[in-house]
């Protein structure tokens, strides 16, 4: 079974980024998916239910935590592995995240190299 990987970002270089990152999945037959704000990422997450899901919070139309919160509170999408990133790293923010459920935070400018291993891990591939 293929595995899918969504990536919700209103930066096309973010998400242009992440997609670098993580080429070495498609060897894996991992699928990307991108979204460029919270509505179409919490709607593709609905149609897709991807199996890991690296989300921005600072977004138009809806931010990453209301997105997150959507998805942890639904029974089929619950699963969905949520990796936040985000430029803010304040405790306030971290604390927000837990909130709403996110599996890990990381902050931006985040490492290439620590994002293609968390997806190893949670996708269990080996890189």
């Amino acid at each position: 079974m293929d595995k899918k990987v969504l990536i919700v970002d209103d930066e096309a270089h973010i998400r242009a980024l992440l997609e670098r990152a993580l080429e070495d999945l498609e060897d894996e037959d991992v699928e990307f998916i991108t979204a460029e704000n919270g509505e179409e990422g919490l709607e593709l997450a609905r149609e897709e239910k991807p199996d890991l899901m690296f989300l921005d919070i600072s977004m138009p139309k809806m931010n990453g935590y209301d997105v997150c919160k959507n998805i942890k509170q639904d029974p089929e999408l619950q699963d969905i592995y949520v990796i936040v990133l985000t430029a803010k790293g304040q405790t306030i923010d971290k604390v927000q995240a837990e909130e709403v459920r996110a599996n890990e935070y990381m902050t931006k400018p985040f490492n290439p190299d620590i994002i293609l291993e968390k997806a190893c891990g949670v996708l269990n591939i080996e890189c």
